[in-house]
């Protein structure tokens, strides 16, 4: 009787029978179909934030390499791209970006990125394991590398991030929330305690609906795309007394499914319309520097709120929750760097 799997021993000898040529050609032709869907595969599973950035990363990484006289094209969608890509290039890059200045956090990413393309590009018969293994090997900047290169680096910092975020006050927390009592000034108090009392990423903001708010209840039920999953918050007294106000005054729409947040007119009057990413980021800045306050961005309001968390010695995993961070490593570190170093010699003076 002719077997039909390898393991299927022969009853002559006893030696495992060869896999039959149809089941070979069969398995060929699945790894074939797996490395030529291998980047669209890994790309439909992805945010399209998240593929923005890596589109841009590697158009970076394509840029330096083109100056190497390396002409390579649509690294995140072409595996064959990847032919002759090897790990002295990556760290090159590495170099270049620290040598004109880009933000070590930047760096980091871009590595990152560089990584996952080239484990694809290894899945998909382009690079060698060798290779490969040599890529994955580079190392980014720790935090404590970051100062110190920071501190000995000549240049001037390059592209769009800031340094350091602005600090606010709690007081200027106070002023932010503050708005004069229009609908445009109320919008934009609703605006300021969803990112300096709950920590709203300026994404999640501009997707939130009248349907998220549930103001019986006190709660706000939102979408975070960063971690794919819904949160509840309690929304904090400040929130739950704009929100009420605004319902009272007919500045929220009667459509569940209408944006929570919507775009002013010259007239200082609400349109249909929803306010975009943009628009929230230009309008924090707005609001930040009629208090004096330069360069403020949604992102600077959620360090706000994570740092006064940290200070008040919410719990990491507490943290990590209501934040919606995938893991501990950042609420670990604004708990760490409030931490006060002297807290248990207090009692000994």
């Amino acid at each position: 009787m002719k077997a039909s799997r390898a393991n299927h021993p022969d009853p002559d000898n006893n030696l495992p029978l060869p896999i039959p040529t149809h089941d070979i050609q069969i398995g060929h032709a699945a790894n074939e179909a797996a490395t030529r869907h291998r980047f669209a595969d890994y790309r439909s599973r992805r945010a399209d934030h998240t593929l923005r950035r890596q589109d841009a990363d590697l158009a970076l990484f394509a840029e330096f390499l083109s100056s190497l006289g390396i002409q390579v094209s649509n690294l995140s969608q072409n595996p064959e791209a990847w032919r002759g890509i090897t790990w002295g290039l990556v760290e090159a890059f590495v170099k270049w970006q620290l040598s004109v200045g880009y933000a070590i956090p930047s760096i980091n990413v871009r590595l990152s990125t560089v990584k996952t393309y080239a484990r694809l590009a290894l899945q998909s018969g382009c690079l060698t394991p060798e290779e490969y293994a040599l890529i994955r090997s580079i190392k980014g900047f720790s935090h404590r590398e970051q100062q110190r290169l920071d501190q000995r680096r000549p240049r001037q910092r390059v592209g769009t991030k800031k340094p350091a975020p602005v600090t606010l006050t709690p007081q200027q927390a106070a002023a932010l929330k503050t708005q004069p009592d229009t609908p445009q000034g109320r919008r934009d108090a609703l605006l300021m305690c969803l990112l300096l009392d709950h920590g709203l990423r300026v994404g999640e903001v501009a997707s939130l609906r009248v349907e998220n708010i549930d103001l019986e209840a006190g709660l706000l039920r939102f979408f975070r795309p960063k971690v794919g999953k819904t949160q509840t918050h309690r929304l904090s007294p400040d929130t739950l007394h704009l929100l009420r106000r605004c319902s009272a005054l007919k500045d929220l729409p009667a459509e569940p499914q209408a944006p929570l947040l919507r775009a002013s007119l010259k007239d200082g009057s609400l349109s249909k319309a929803g306010m975009t990413t943009r628009a929230i980021t230009q309008r924090v800045r707005f609001l930040g520097e009629r208090l004096g306050i330069i360069g403020l961005s949604a992102h600077d309001c959620r360090h706000y709120w994570a740092t006064q968390a940290a200070r008040r010695g919410v719990d990491p995993f507490a943290l990590q929750q209501a934040g919606g961070w995938a893991s501990l490593a950042m609420p670990r570190r604004y708990i760490a760097d409030n931490e006060i170093a002297n807290e248990d010699l207090l009692d000994l003076e």
